[in-house]
């Protein structure tokens, strides 16, 4: 079908509303990634905005020269990975289960879990729960109280109600198949851009949090990398307040620098494992699983 005027007119605005969103989203990444490269006093003069200039990496050296930065990335991925791997172990099954009409009491779990989206006991009460767990300063602390979130069980919970039809459903329960072999079987491989939705959701939360670790974690050995770079950043802006007069202009471009680079290096990863979950966004799993 040929397009008319008015569809070119609307293909055109909307291309350049589109490509204006991108620029404003990418280019405070971008400038952060030129002005960690470049000198403080060229950012301060306002000489980088599209490109580096009088390029540096002291702030770089600065950051991977402590030791504690490796082992914050190793124990961020740590944490990401089996974070992300129970969230999305429990949240799945649980909308999955919800979104069955047949499941007993199913609206009243569902009202309870949506009520805890609105009223929170605060994070003092759920401190002394993980203390009296056992659970400060490990692993756990960072990952059982986040384990499940609504908002994503929610979301997972619609994409089963009208996603998944029901005459699958009934031409698996006549060949025998059962709710759970129905959920293995069937729903779990149509369901792999939902998979990928919540991984990314809960890879990029566990990734970067920060306040969690901040309070429940109390050994450096056990610090994320989020947290190990706002360690570097204090003790940086310490060791400024703390320096005589004639190394404080020095000493305030290498914490500059150190801001701009700490941006760069939190978000590599996740700028990484973001095009290898993308492909899944668009897919239509649903294509063919119908016929008739």
């Amino acid at each position: 079908m040929k397009a008319g005027k008015k569809d070119r007119v609307f293909v055109i605005v909307t291309t350049v509303l589109l490509v204006m969103i991108l620029i404003v989203a990418l280019y405070p990444l971008y400038f952060s990634l030129i002005a960690s490269i470049s000198s403080p006093r060229a950012v301060y003069q306002g000489r980088v905005l599209f490109l580096p200039a009088d390029v540096t990496l002291d702030g770089y050296r600065k950051i991977f020269a402590d030791e504690s930065i490796w082992t914050g990335f190793g124990n961020g991925l740590l944490y990401t990975i089996v974070g992300t791997l129970l969230n999305v172990v429990f949240t799945i099954p649980l909308a999955y289960a919800l979104s069955r009409k047949e499941f007993p009491f199913g609206g009243v779990f569902m009202k309870v879990m949506v009520f805890t989206m609105y009223f929170y006991g605060g994070i003092i009460p759920l401190y002394f729960v993980v203390k009296q767990m056992g659970m400060l300063d490990r692993l756990w602390s960072i990952v059982l109280p986040t384990l499940i979130s609504t908002y994503n069980m929610i979301i997972a919970r619609s994409y089963f109600m009208g996603s998944i039809p029901e005459e699958l459903k009934e031409a698996a329960f006549l060949d025998g198949c059962g709710y759970v072999g129905f959920f293995f079987r069937v729903a779990l491989p149509l369901s792999k851009s939902l998979i990928a939705v919540m991984v990314l959701f809960y890879a990029a939360k566990q990734w970067n949090s920060y306040f969690e670790p901040m309070i429940y974690l109390s050994s450096e050995s056990r610090f994320p990398l989020q947290l190990v770079l706002r360690t570097i950043l204090i003790d940086s802006q310490n060791s400024l307040a703390s320096a005589d007069a004639s190394t404080v202009a020095d000493m305030q471009q290498l914490v500059d620098l150190l801001k701009y680079g700490c941006v760069v290096v939190s978000s590599i990863p996740m700028l990484v494992f973001y095009p290898f979950v993308q492909k899944h966004f668009v897919k239509g799993v649903m294509l063919g699983a119908v016929k008739g």
